[in-house]
């Protein structure tokens, strides 16, 4: 049964039908359209539409949908429009013409972005939890490594050497933002729609306040016209998820580079890894090339609603039936992403003497050469040069930072002193790098704290 018709005198064709119909995949929302429709009937009651035995016999017959849903052969061999005809033809097989009350002053475009909003409000917790696992795994293994020490990279060339811990820390902030992301695009989404009709209201006296209390919403939507055009909430989700993808691909892609035998640095674990079907030596990264592969997909996903919505004129579009299953196709594959990004930081170790031997064998340590110049009185451009011909000279001559004596730098160039020579050790000129933020290990450890005591703030 459609919950529309009267106005035409024939049906839909089953080409329409089949093109139009939504069941195959807002059926997720079943769960979610069994409790906003719990709170609607409330509403009913309160202003006379329902009596309380009505009341109670609408939520107990939606309190039974939902528990019955879960069965597998709860959809089979539904033809149903959408999940919200298929609930209500479940309603009436359960309290029979009473079940014809409970759309008495809702639309179906508030409908549908109350389960929306309600399903979503579900999804972003989920993923919050998933967050906080990653960042949780980070803290262990850089309180594993405190002082492995690795070159950092710009134009993949190294620049400057770094902790461990504190390269990790990067990521952890990269995610302590993705979970601020998350929590205001909750905020959006946690704003409740019933009472807004189709677009201009509705004509019953609905207490929103109390609609919005019954489902846990934070507040109620202004304007009726925007709620039912609004799906900024979903662009918000899918921006978010996005951005995240994007932090996990790009750790993904270190990890790939660091794991393999150019690098060394990483042995990822067996439980992450696959072998070849062909060549028995291989030892693949496929958990983390998949991760960085299903960014793609969550990008798309966020590009697809975006170009639904760009131009639709005010106010609901049947267009907007396609905000559903990219948003689906996100949180299923971000929650999935984060939560196999949590096993493989479990399960992976660093071998901390391939990173530091590739930051004391290159120039990492020359930027620490020219502050030190500066810091004795040389103009910092001067410094600059002086270094930048200390390093021609050692290519030219294969020399590596440690080759140099103190005696040579100064026989290189008076203005090199005794003490400099110390800073031709990586690990020497990270003790500057003292500021908050910096890579100094006293910072490092201080901020590996911090950041755990912010990890267990946001998990009470």
């Amino acid at each position: 049964m459609k919950l529309w018709g009267g106005r035409f005198e024939t049906g839909a064709s089953d080409v329409f039908e089949r093109f139009s119909g939504s069941l195959h995949f807002d059926k997720k929302l079943i769960d979610a359209d069994c409790r906003g429709s719990q709170a609607f009937a409330q509403a009913l009651e309160r202003v006379g539409i329902l009596s309380a035995a009505e009341c109670t016999a609408l939520f107990e017959a939606f309190e039974q949908i939902h528990v019955d849903a879960v069965q597998p052969e709860f959809f089979e061999g539904a033809t149903d429009e959408d999940v919200h005809t298929l609930v209500i033809r479940k309603l009436r097989e359960r309290v029979g013409a009473l079940a014809d009350k409970i759309h008495t002053g809702r639309s179906r475009n508030e409908q549908v972005s109350l389960d929306i909003r309600l399903w979503l409000r579900e999804q972003i917790d989920t993923i919050l939890h998933r967050l906080i696992g990653v960042m949780s795994a980070l803290i262990p293994m850089a309180r594993r490594y405190p002082d492995a020490v690795v070159p950092g990279y710009t134009h993949v060339r190294r620049a400057q050497a770094v902790l461990w811990p504190h390269y990790l820390l990067a990521y952890f902030e990269m995610f302590a933002r993705d979970r601020q992301r998350f929590l205001e695009t909750r905020a959006r989404v946690n704003v409740l729609p019933l009472g807004s009709g189709a677009l201009a209201g509705s004509g019953f006296p609905f207490d929103r306040e109390a609609m919005a209390r019954d489902l846990g919403f934070d507040s109620i939507s202004r304007n009726s016209m925007d709620v039912a055009a609004d799906r900024d909430f979903a662009l918000d989700f899918l921006y978010a998820a996005s951005v995240c993808m994007l932090h996990l691909s790009r750790l993904s892609e270190d990890w790939i580079l660091y794991s393999s035998e150019e690098f060394g640095w990483l042995e990822l674990g067996d439980g992450v890894t696959s072998g070849s079907s062909l060549m028995p030596q291989k030892k693949n990264p496929d958990s983390l090339e998949l991760i960085r592969g299903k960014s793609g997909r969550v990008f798309g996903d966020l590009t697809s609603l975006l170009v639904t919505m760009k131009g639709l004129p005010m106010t609901y579009n049947r267009d907007m039936q396609e905000d559903k299953e990219p948003l689906f196709d996100a949180a299923a594959q971000l929650d999935a992403s984060l939560e196999m990004l949590q096993v493989v930081i479990d399960s992976t170790r660093l071998n901390a003497a391939k990173p530091a031997a590739a930051a004391e064998e290159s120039w990492v340590v020359a930027t620490d050469l020219a502050e030190a110049l500066a810091r004795a009185g040389t103009p910092f451009h001067s410094a600059h040069q002086l270094v930048g011909r200390l390093v021609l000279e050692s290519v030219n001559q294969g020399k590596k930072p440690s080759d140099w004596s103190a005696a040579e730098l100064a026989a290189f160039a008076p203005e090199f002193t005794a003490d400099m020579a110390k800073l031709l050790d990586p690990t020497e000129g990270m003790k500057t790098r003292a500021l908050a933020g910096g890579t100094a290990p006293a910072a490092v450890a201080k901020a590996i704290d911090e950041a755990e005591a912010r990890l267990q703030s946001w998990k009470r």
